[in-house]
């Protein structure tokens, strides 16, 4: 499982300011870029999301405030450049669904990695159809949905051991040079039961199956990466908590 000291844990009582701060989204966009690729500049990530320079650099200041990002080595003396400081943003759904705010800082966090998903599998199409990536990727790679029963002890149970074989097998791969950055996107929507009209719950099956959990894993690898990830768990409340 991904450490505590690699993990940003917020809370709403007290990290109010963090929250507004994290909500923009390029905001979220240059922190997942950093997360993704290491240390840049803001010419750099200004270059990545078609931004000026300026505006790179004011959310990034904003993004160091609140103690996402600090400077990192520089390369030279003429231009500051920025690391992230944790890998993951993390937070108690129960926690965020108290205020406007933080219901508000949920909702565009889980609309960045959607974006992230969508831009992560057209690139991967693209390096597919460019021959960047060799043959051995297409079998693993690609998306599923699965739609299950499940309680919430049980939910809970699926998340943390598909967070921790990921870093198991992260660990293992680690020096290996064929490895690549592989885009895992995972979610968990439980489906409440609706009234069927008569009184009771509607308990026929409706495109897979009304109140069970749906579980929708993606997996796309890329040479490089897609450009927005978000480095969040929205919807991970092991820790208390969050990509």
């Amino acid at each position: 499982m991904v450490s505590e000291e690699r993990r940003r844990v917020l809370d709403p009582e007290h990290d109010a300011a963090a929250l507004k701060a994290l909500t923009h989204p390029l905001r979220i966009r240059l922190l997942g870029l950093l997360r993704l690729h290491g240390p840049a500049t803001a010419s750099e990530l200004a270059v990545r999301t078609g931004e000026s320079s300026a505006s790179t650099s004011y959310h990034l200041r904003v993004l160091a405030k609140y103690a996402f990002v600090a400077e990192a080595e520089h390369r030279d003396g003429r231009e500051r450049r920025w690391r992230a400081v944790h890998r993951l943003t993390s937070w108690s759904n129960e926690a965020m669904a108290a205020s406007d705010d933080s219901r508000a800082f949920v909702s565009a966090s889980r609309r960045a990695q959607l974006t992230h998903l969508e831009q992560t599998l057209a690139q991967y199409d693209e390096e597919v159809a460019a021959g960047r990536l060799g043959t051995e990727w297409l079998e693993p790679s690609g998306v599923s949905d699965d739609i299950v029963r499940l309680t919430p002890e049980s939910l809970t149970e699926l998340r943390r051991t598909l967070e921790r074989k990921a870093e198991e097998l992260a660990a293992r791969d680690a020096d290996d040079p064929r490895a690549r950055q592989v885009v895992v996107l995972v979610a968990g929507a439980p489906v409440a039961p609706r009234d069927n009209g008569t009184g009771g719950a509607d308990t026929e099956t409706r495109a897979g199956a009304e109140g069970a959990d749906a579980v929708m894993r993606a997996g796309a690898e890329g040479a490089e990466g897609a450009d927005a990830g978000t480095g969040t768990e929205g919807a991970d409340t092991q820790h208390g908590h969050a990509s």
